[in-house]
């Protein structure tokens, strides 16, 4: 990913953040009521309002020397979802059974990191390019092996690498647990903060778009 530094977003405003999913689905009505729907976009795209973690002078100040050494929009950063950010599909405990990344066929050494969401009707993978470096855990044929003696995993791609020796067997499941980040940019190179207003408790707006891998 070009114009990235690989560096978290403070993580204090982060956590106290806002923001989620987008989707963009056009939308035709009939003269009967009737609709025709399309899904523009085959993935989603987080947005967050960073504005709403930053309570304090201190936070906000720490943000914009953020802002400036990005360069505004320029940079990419990682930026850390409370709501989604783990493997998990429910609590925090990360299993190396969490999610499906592949099966084996005895040549193939390389995975990408996905993360499923749903089941039952129209299950969404999304790939993840930037897991937490060291949280990442994997299993072969629901046996967990071991980072660095059996695989690596590229902590700014998410693509998990077996090692000579190691690599999955024909039709063996793999299976990954991790924490990870979201590759974000500023999305204004513009950031208008009110001394004033931010003293009587108006939240500034921080825009921050996801980028795509």
């Amino acid at each position: 990913m070009t114009s990235f530094h690989e560096i978290l977003f403070p993580l204090d405003v982060a956590l106290k953040s806002a923001g989620g999913p987008e989707r963009r689905t056009d939308i035709v009505t009939f003269g009967s009521g009737r609709e025709a729907r399309n899904a523009r976009w085959a993935q989603s795209r987080r947005r967050y309002d960073a504005g709403y973690g930053v309570k304090t002078l201190d936070a906000l100040q720490a943000v914009v020397a953020f802002f400036e050494e990005r360069r505004g929009q320029l940079y990419g950063f990682r930026w850390r979802d409370r709501l989604d950010c783990r493997s998990a599909t429910t609590g925090i405990t990360i299993s190396p059974l969490d999610q499906g990344i592949g099966v084996g066929d005895g040549a193939t050494a390389s995975f990408q990191l996905v993360k499923t969401y749903g089941s039952s009707f129209a299950p969404y993978s999304r790939a993840i390019a930037k897991p937490v470096d060291g949280s990442v855990r994997i299993a072969v044929s629901g046996s967990e092996v071991a980072a660095g003696t059996a695989f690596t995993c590229d902590a700014a791609t998410g693509v998990v690498t077996f090692l000579a020796g190691h690599i999955p067997p024909a039709s063996a499941a793999i299976t990954a647990g991790f924490m990870f980040d979201v590759p974000v940019r500023f999305d204004t190179d513009y950031l208008e903060v009110d001394l004033a207003t931010f003293a009587a408790g108006v939240i500034p707006k921080i825009p921050l778009v996801e980028i795509r891998p």
